[in-house]
């Protein structure tokens, strides 16, 4: 068993809904393949988010079992 950790993004721009935005779920963007345990890929995501400000989308780093 490994874990995939990919970030995407939850919202998209739509000036016509409140607050500018509309849920809508991105595609999937890979950071990494083939992480081997479940605590690497949840520190993966914590670095990953630390670093990458959300923004009106909600980009954000997740993580499925592969």
């Amino acid at each position: 068993m490994s874990y995939k950790v990919f970030h995407r993004t939850f919202w998209k721009r739509n000036p016509s809904w409140p607050g500018g935005r509309e849920p809508a779920f991105g595609r999937k963007i890979t950071i990494r393949k083939n992480v081997p345990t479940i605590d690497q890929a949840r520190d993966i995501c914590r670095v990953w988010n630390a670093n990458h400000p959300e923004g009106l989308t909600a980009d954000r780093a997740e993580f499925t079992e592969t």
